[in-house]
């Protein structure tokens, strides 16, 4: 390629960015004047606080460490001891999961001696959830104690180098949807969780990043972990081939329909922040191409990688609390 069809590639590239904000912008105010009431956070915190007794109440398990198990992966809780279920409809303020591969049940347990909290299936913008309600069990996970969120999801690879079963790091996100004014920090702040404005360059820790790729090596599935940039539509289609096109000009590397809220309201309440895509499918970047994505193809790749999934947590849970105690 020459400098000059460089430069241009690079000056198109940058005019559909600009364009792609530049819309994403004028959606959000008209998302705000339509919808303020509808935005407007319905979570009290007497309702955490709430949420966080009725728990506290019930187990005896008082979790560091918790894990939001993404599609298909509700197994992870399988290698935890002393285990204690809630179905998620049994407790106060929880919304209930509606997606298959999403159990619906809070797993409290042990893995290596850390006390820790499952949640087999999380909530999505696309099932009719406010960020609010999507986001509660992150604040109520932070008031029983936790300091280090494991957040996982299935999702579609963008980047060429991506294989199917592929395990990604996630090193930064792409929040379109708050890009549009869906964002689980609009509304009034409340400084008993965080600061009005917390910064999220570093959403996600390097030091736990690093002990994946650690862990990784010593259970010898280091060639098919990678790392890379995630990127949140609110679904629930899967993406036309154009918007994957356009998402790859972005620099993102996998797309889905979860996590980002989650891991931003965690950042925003202190909590130590590691995220792990599996990449159950290959997004379409190919008009010729004929195969087509489906929930229940991403299902099966997520069974099949469980196993090594489990044994990644659970190792990286031990790590993470020694790391902690380490710190403090």
């Amino acid at each position: 390629m020459t400098c000059d069809s460089a430069n241009r590639s690079r000056a198109r590239a940058l005019c559909l960015c600009l364009l792609v904000v530049v819309l994403l912008f004028f959606s959000g105010l008209c998302s705000r004047t339509m919808h303020c009431k509808g935005n407007s956070c319905s979570c009290s915190f007497e309702d955490y606080k709430l949420t966080t007794q009725w728990l506290l109440n019930h187990t005896s398990h008082r979790p560091k460490v918790a894990v939001i198990c993404g599609s298909g992966l509700g197994l992870l809780a399988d290698g935890a001891a002393n285990k204690q279920t809630f179905r998620y409809q049994d407790i106060p303020n929880f919304p209930v999961s509606t997606v298959a591969g999403h159990e619906g049940c809070l797993v409290f347990g042990t893995i290596e001696g850390t006390s820790c909290v499952f949640m087999q299936g999380h909530f999505h913008l696309y099932e009719g959830y406010s960020l609010c309600q999507v986001t509660l069990p992150v604040r109520i996970f932070k008031l029983m104690g936790v300091e280090s969120l494991l957040v996982t999801n299935a999702s579609g690879g963008i980047c060429p180098d991506f294989k199917v079963g592929d395990i990604m790091i996630i090193k930064d996100h792409i929040n379109l949807p708050g890009f549009a004014g869906q964002h689980p920090l609009c509304g009034p702040n409340d400084e008993r969780f965080g600061i009005r404005f917390p910064c999220m360059s570093d959403a996600y820790s390097k030091d736990l990043r690093r002990l994946v790729l650690e862990a990784g090596l010593e259970l010898g599935c280091n060639d098919f972990i990678r790392e890379g940039v995630y990127c949140m539509v609110s679904g629930p289609n899967f993406e036309t081939i154009a918007e994957a096109r356009m998402l790859r000009i972005l620099g993102c590397d996998s797309v889905g329909m979860s996590t980002v809220p989650e891991v931003t309201v965690a950042k925003h309440c202190g909590l130590r922040v590691l995220g792990l895509s599996l990449i159950t499918n290959k997004v379409s970047l190919d008009y010729s191409r004929e195969e087509k994505v489906n929930h229940e193809e991403v299902l099966q790749i997520s069974k099949m990688r469980a196993e090594v999934l489990q044994k990644l947590v659970a190792t990286m849970i031990s790590r993470c609390q020694q790391q902690s105690i380490n710190t403090h």
